[in-house]
């Protein structure tokens, strides 16, 4: 494993290899590796020698998955800039917290979402801002065809201005006007400022480095193994690639070993999504547990060719055994589930494809160290269930600008708490088996909601469920479970029914409440603490009342 090479080193040398493999595809159109090579430099050219940017600065990115993604970040990367990954769906507070936080001194947005940024730029460090309209990247006839429909049938693109604004094309052409220069980083150099979802308290910037991106990098392939054959591969790509999980495969693993990723723009639209993969010959599959469901509940994707899908990875939340069983049933494929956080960039573990236990998230990648430590800090045995604690190249270097945080999370001799309570198995596989502030405490004794909810979810009648701990004055908490009718008919006495069937009693919830649909983060990970919330809100209102 060849870690001292920078995110440029293994770039160059894949669009000197793969120059004329596809790269990227979205709405129809595809750009080469050697396309992405052309552009991102023009793209380096224009912040090198038309902005008063300098290595080290950093550049906030928010965009979905579009072509200019790809385009954007490595042409940063590339004039020195650290990138900082921003969720396009950020409200005003969250974004103008992220640009502060990081220092942003440009900011990379769509059009469509850019109204919110236009409404606290001026209270930032920002002082550029280039914009992008959807289709910049596509040829002139449909690049017209594409935005002006956006604009002006849908109605997707709201009023904004900002004073120190330049449209993403003219940059571009500015940019092809004179040469760039590759800025040299050095294994140590952080590439990527990737804040923490922010769900306990502000949200941090982790400090990812070449090193650590190019060792996961080399991790996941070498986890892979001979599944990701060079120059071959075909992936959809439906979680956003500002998201870690998304970036190191569709940008890192899969561009660097000439395959070719399919861009969804917005994956919630699940029947466009189906339309979009008819007639596609895919190999392989990026997603997780919501997102499988929704697809599979689609009556036109049974119909899809996965004639050529090999694997499936599944990430960023708990996958249910009901999902992944249904998975390889519709499709062939067996659901390979792994784990990972912003902070390990992101993967620490995996299922090998040849060996998948179901309910694990498999082994540690090549160059990783697990254990599992009790709340003193002891060392646990194997089988017991302890907060899971990393060692590795892919751990980050801290938070940004933010020591103590680092020192609480990362210990003097490099080990990564990661607050997920976990269990090692003899084999060296790792069951997670519930964030830690997550657990519910039923009369002391111990209940860990992705147990609850992957039971719950096996019943016909279910879509998706998710437990959280409320109050309670006999057993200290009780299990409250939020459901998402599969069926109509379905009653909570039927719920409750089959918990008590299936999970010993201090687990059965107390309380079932029927739901259209569980709020959940921009890749569809379930918020349980917004459900934990909403409750604790009612209740005080019950006491003050």
């Amino acid at each position: 494993m060849d870690i001292e090479r920078s995110i440029l080193d293994v770039f160059s040398s894949a669009a000197a290899k793969y120059a004329e493999r596809p790269g990227f595809t979205c709405l129809g159109h595809t750009l080469t590796i050697g396309d992405i090579d052309r552009l991102s430099a023009n793209f380096a050219s224009y912040l090198q020698n038309h902005t008063n940017l300098k290595p080290g600065d950093r550049i906030a990115v928010q965009l979905p998955n579009v072509l200019q993604y790809p385009v954007v970040v490595f042409g940063a990367l590339r004039a020195g800039l650290i990138v900082v990954n921003t969720n396009p769906l950020y409200t005003q507070r969250e974004l103008k917290h992220q640009l502060n936080d990081s220092g942003a001194k440009a900011l990379v947005v769509l059009a469509n979402i850019a109204d919110t940024a236009s409404s606290v730029v001026a209270e930032t460090s920002v002082e550029q801002v280039i914009v992008s309209e959807i289709a910049d990247l596509h040829s002139p006839v449909k690049r017209l065809l594409i935005n002006s429909v956006a604009k002006y049938i849908k109605k997707m693109v709201p009023e904004f201005s900002f004073a120190n604004q330049v449209d993403f094309r003219s940059a571009m052409t500015l940019g092809a006007s004179r040469p760039h220069q590759d800025v040299q980083r050095t294994p140590d150099d952080i590439a990527v400022l990737q804040y923490t979802g922010g769900t306990t308290g502000v949200a941090k910037g982790a400090m990812l480095t070449n090193r650590n991106l190019v060792a996961n990098m080399e991790q996941v392939r070498e986890a892979l193994g001979d599944s990701m054959k060079e120059g071959e591969e075909f992936y959809i790509s439906p979680l956003p690639l500002y998201h870690i999980y998304a970036f190191t495969i569709h940008c890192m693993c899969l561009l660097t070993t000439g395959s070719h990723s399919l861009l969804i723009p917005n994956p919630r639209d699940i029947p466009g999504f189906v339309k979009t993969l008819k007639g596609k010959r895919f190999t392989g599959f990026v997603g997780l547990n919501t997102l499988f469901n929704g697809l599979m509940r689609n009556p036109d994707f049974a119909n899809l060719d996965f004639s050529k899908l090999h694997t499936t990875c599944s990430g960023g939340m708990a996958l249910t055994r009901a999902t992944a069983e249904k998975w390889e049933q519709m499709t062939g494929c067996v659901v390979t589930e792994g784990y990972g956080m912003t902070e390990t960039s992101p993967v620490v573990s995996f299922n090998p494809a040849e060996a998948v236990q179901l309910g694990t998230v498999g082994l540690p990648v090549p160059g990783t160290e697990v254990k599992v430590i009790d709340e003193n800090g002891n060392d646990l045995p194997n089988n017991t269930p302890g907060e899971l604690c990393v060692r590795g190249p892919q751990v980050m270097k801290g938070y940004w600008e933010r020591p103590e945080a680092t020192g609480e999370t990362i210990d003097p001799d490099g080990w990564l708490k990661t607050g997920d309570m976990a269990v090692i198995q003899d084999d060296g596989y790792i069951k997670i088996v519930d964030r830690k502030k997550d657990m519910i405490i039923v009369s002391g004794f111990n209940v860990y909601p992705n147990e609850i909810e992957d039971i719950v979810s096996a019943h016909p009648k279910v879509t998706e469920a998710a437990a959280v701990g409320i109050p309670d004055e006999r057993s200290g908490e009780a299990v409250k479970l939020f459901v998402v009718k599969a069926d109509a008919s379905l009653s909570a006495e039927e719920v409750i029914a089959y918990c008590r069937e299936n999970m010993t009693a201090y687990k059965v919830p107390k309380n079932i409440e029927f739901r259209e649909d569980l709020p959940k983060t921009n890749v569809g990970k379930i918020l349980r603490r917004e459900l934990r919330d909403e409750e604790m809100k009612k209740m005080g209102e019950a006491v003050s009342a």
